[in-house]
């Protein structure tokens, strides 16, 4: 029974992340890794971990019924988060390690509005199950491999344009965070809470 509801709980966290009624989510990952090359796959995945790390606090703490948020907020708050993070990109012109350290707080902070988001909708599935932390595990364990995958997608990307095509690292920056920037901003725009 233990595993099976991890099984559930993990596809469940997967889904949240790949199905095609994730956008936020995709959008909100390609932001993040749109200023990175496939070279730098390890401060990558610490950064989606950091993102993870703050979504599973937001629903842990949502499950146990410590907060509860208006959904009308979030909703509008997560796409903020994705504006904020692609214009966030607009202004990088330097690409060390040092210079891209405030995005691991961008990721943890923005993974407990995300965390929010879902929050409302698996409460209540969480505080039926009598295994919580099974489910929980699972379902954060799911959503990592979700990024860990749209990440590989991202960086495998960039790594054919980087080699294969005459563009530049600044203009694909621009160009995936304009882009990103535009979809979000529209996505804000429709969910106004007033």
């Amino acid at each position: 029974m233990v595993f099976q509801d991890f099984v559930f709980y993990f596809k469940l966290g997967w889904e949240h992340i790949v199905s095609l009624d994730a956008l936020d989510h995709q959008l909100f990952i390609l932001a993040l890794v749109a200023i990175y090359s496939y070279t730098n796959i390890r401060q990558v995945l610490i950064l989606v971990t950091a993102f993870t790390i703050g979504h599973s606090a937001t629903l842990l703490l949502s499950v146990l019924d410590i907060i509860r948020f208006d959904s009308k907020w979030v909703e509008f708050l997560i796409p903020c988060s994705i504006v904020i993070t692609a214009v966030s990109n607009l202004f990088k012109r330097n690409f060390s390690s040092k210079s891209l350290r405030i995005n691991y707080f961008l990721a943890l902070g923005f993974g407990l509005i995300h965390g929010m988001g879902f929050a409302n909708s698996i409460r209540m599935m969480l505080a039926k199950d009598q295994n919580i932390g099974w489910g929980l595990f699972g379902f954060n364990l799911g959503l990592e491999a979700g990024q860990i995958f749209m990440v590989l997608i991202i960086l495998l990307i960039t790594f054919i344009i980087f080699n294969y095509t005459k563009i530049k690292r600044l203009s694909w920056v621009l160009f995936i965070s304009a882009a990103v920037f535009s979809l979000a901003l529209k996505m804000a725009l429709e969910r106004l809470p007033f």
